[in-house]
């Protein structure tokens, strides 16, 4: 997967939307207002998802290309090096992990 195949799978999901909240590389994809993913487009390929956290720490686990949320709370979410040793198919379900953990919370009014 690269950024356009990322960026197209994440804004092909209903109601997503894409910010640059922190600076002009950082890209985040919201739904109802909240981040489920971010990328930086400098830089190797890599994207934050926010995880259950049980889930989280066995994605780290078997996975090298997973570890612990840059910048984030690392107990919710994982950065996952896009460097092709995870499939397609499962970054795509990952991503879809991380857009229902937001999609199902109300938003704030």
């Amino acid at each position: 997967m690269n950024i356009e195949e990322l960026r197209d799978f994440c804004l092909s999901l209903p109601g997503v939307t894409e910010h640059f909240p922190f600076d002009e590389t950082t890209l985040v994809f919201k739904v109802n207002g909240k981040m489920f993913a971010l990328t930086d487009l400098e830089g190797p390929l890599s994207v934050n998802l926010k995880c259950d956290p049980e889930l989280a720490l066995e994605l780290r686990e078997h996975y090298p290309a997973v570890r612990p949320g840059y910048h984030m709370n690392k107990q919710h979410w994982n950065t996952v090096d896009i460097d092709g040793s995870v499939s397609d198919g499962l970054l795509r379900e990952w991503i879809m992990i991380s857009y229902k953990l937001i999609s199902e919370k109300k938003r704030k009014k």
